[in-house]
């Protein structure tokens, strides 16, 4: 299945969640069995066993995808939450997205210094979300590996924020 065909698949919902955001609803995509499928093997094809220890998925839709990439790779999965949906100590971070802000949290214990840590999520927006990830991810001690996403809004121009990091794409809005 190749990007175009992933793109198609994609719901576009307007004025969600408040008015002038275009939202990618990923819904569709995620429930046919070959586009998650698709997906999957695209973001395991540009993470490497040898090279990531284990993968983060960020709230929320991240988590759908992290868990069968992790699986893919061999390798633990660890959830990167919004504030106060972690259970034990936690690590915080605040950021700012194209419609708000908000904070993110990992359990302190989550990582152990060293270890490199695959970022996963659905888009890449304006960079904040993941940007706030991997700040938490180096405040354990551990190593930013390769970021991937589904779908990247370049207009708002996420990839900025990521610079030095290893960043992928499936799919890009201008």
């Amino acid at each position: 299945m190749d990007a175009l065909t992933v793109k198609e698949m994609i719901r576009e919902v307007p004025d969600f969640p408040r008015a002038g955001v275009s939202f990618k609803d990923l819904t569709p995509l995620l429930a046919d069995p070959g586009g998650l499928a698709a997906v999957v093997d695209w973001m395991v094809e540009r993470l490497t066993p040898a090279s990531v220890d284990v993968v983060a998925g960020i709230e929320a839709r991240g988590f759908l995808l992290a868990g069968a990439v992790a699986r893919a790779l061999g390798t633990g999965v660890v959830p990167i939450r919004k504030a106060g949906k972690l259970p034990w100590e936690v690590e915080a971070e605040a950021y700012s997205l194209e419609y708000g802000d908000d904070r993110l949290e990992v359990h302190r214990d989550a990582l152990r210094p060293g270890q490199t840590v695959a970022l996963v999520d659905d888009v890449l927006a304006t960079g904040g979300t993941a940007a706030a990830a991997g700040t938490l991810v180096r405040r354990l001690g551990a190593r930013v590996g390769p970021a991937v996403f589904v779908v990247e809004l370049e207009s708002l121009g996420g990839r900025a924020r990521l610079k030095g990091h290893d960043v992928h794409c499936l799919v890009a809005y201008p």
